[in-house]
C-alpha cells in the first residue's frame, strides 16, 4: 500500500511557566492512502495534538512529518497554508458554520478556495441535504449542521480528511449517520480519513486503530473485518 503520511520521532512540547509539557513523545506512524483510521485515547492523551500536526495547524518541536513524499515539518507559514488549503479537510465536534449563510453557501466557502473542488449540488446530495440547500444553520438540526460541516470539508475534494470527535455532540443514531457519510467518502472516493475519539466503539469501523496514551502510540491494531457504522453502538 502507498504511504500517504509518515511521522518520524515526533515530539511536541509546550512551555507552561517553568514547566515543560510533553504532549507527544517521539511518535512514529504511517498512514496509507485510502485508509480509514481511528485514533483512540482518553482526554489529554495527545490525540488532538497529533491531528493538528498532521493537518498543518501546528508544528512538531522535534521530528519529521512527511506527506506524500514531501516534508511538512519545518515548512513556512505560506507552505502550511497551501497544504491545508489543497490537501486537508477538517471536521470538528462543533460545526463552526457561518450563521448568515445557507447550507449551500457554507459548503461553497470551500469550493471557492480549492483547486479541484466537488460541485456543491453533488456534495449536498451525498450528505442527504439537497432539499435543505437554502436553509440557514438555525433552521437545521444538530445532525444536519454537522452534515453541512462535513460537506464543507468534502467539497474541497481533499486527499486527507481529519475529524476531531465528529460525533461528540450527537446522539447515537445521528452519530452513526455521520460515520456512514465519512465511511462512504472514504470508500467511494478512495480518500484517507482519520477520526480521533475517546469512544472505543467507533474503533471497530476503522481499517486500523491507533491507541494513544500519555503522548505515545501504545499500539496499532488492524481490523481484519471492519464493522459498518450501523453495526456499532456506544
Amino acid at each position: 500500500m502507498e504511504v500517504l503520511i509518515e511521522g518520524r520521532g515526533i515530539w511536541k512540547q509546550y512551555q507552561m511557566g517553568e514547566v515543560t509539557v510533553n504532549a507527544l513523545k517521539g511518535v512514529d506512524f504511517e498512514v496509507y492512502r485510502g485508509e480509514f483510521i481511528v485514533v483512540l485515547g482518553p482526554s489529554g492523551s495527545g490525540k488532538s495534538t497529533l491531528l493538528n500536526i498532521i493537518g498543518g495547524m501546528d508544528s512538531p518541536t522535534k521530528g519529521e512529518l512527511i506527506y506524500d513524499g514531501r516534508a511538512i515539518s519545518g515548512a513556512s507559514e505560506r507552505e502550511l497554508t497551501q497544504y491545508r488549503r489543497n490537501n486537508v479537510g477538517f471536521v470538528f465536534q462543533f460545526y463552526n458554520l457561518m450563521p448568515n449563510l445557507t447550507a449551500g453557501e457554507n459548503i461553497g466557502l470551500s469550493v471557492e478556495i480549492a483547486n479541484e473542488p466537488l460541485e456543491i449540488d453533488y456534495v449536498l446530495e451525498k450528505i442527504g441535504l439537497s432539499e435543505r440547500k437554502n436553509h440557514f444553520p438555525s433552521q437545521l438540526s444538530g445532525g444536519e449542521q454537522q452534515r453541512v460541516a462535513i460537506g464543507r470539508a468534502l467539497a474541497k475534494n481533499p486527499d486527507l480528511l481529519l475529524c476531531d470527535e465528529p460525533t461528540g455532540a450527537l446522539d447515537l443514531s445521528t452519530g452513526v449517520e455521520i460515520l456512514k457519510f465519512l465511511r462512504d467518502f472514504n470508500r467511494e472516493l478512495k480518500k484517507t480519513v482519520m477520526i480521533i475519539t475517546h469512544n472505543a466503539g467507533i474503533g471497530k469501523i476503522g481499517d486500523r486503530v491507533f491507541y494513544i496514551r500519555d503522548g505515545m502510540i501504545e499500539k496499532i491494531e488492524k481490523n481484519e473485518k471492519p464493522l459498518r457504522p450501523e453495526e456499532v453502538s456506544w
